[in-house]
């Protein structure tokens, strides 16, 4: 991976942790294996609320079949570049 491509990776990680900090009242630290029920306690509709934040910050659309799949932080951040790659 180039220095220009993880810096890409690292900015979206960095955006998702920011929008993922009003869904984390217990303060925790936030990483790339963070799991966003378990760990975060985000029900459907807080997820909900959170891929609207995600769709607005990164101006993409996330197709409702991936949602189920996300299970970590990683997993929605995989999902933001694949959308900013194909968008």
């Amino acid at each position: 991976m180039t220095d220009a491509m993880q810096s890409d990776t690292d900015a979206v990680f960095r955006e998702i942790r920011a929008l993922l900090e009003a869904h984390n009242p217990n303060r925790i630290e936030i990483s790339e294996e963070t799991d966003l029920s378990a760990d975060l306690n985000i029900d459907s509709v807080a997820a909900m609320d959170l891929l609207m934040n995600i769709e607005d910050k990164f101006e993409i659309d996330i197709p409702l079949n991936l949602v189920g799949e996300l299970r970590s932080v990683r997993d929605l951040a995989d999902v933001v570049r694949a959308q900013l790659k194909d968008g």
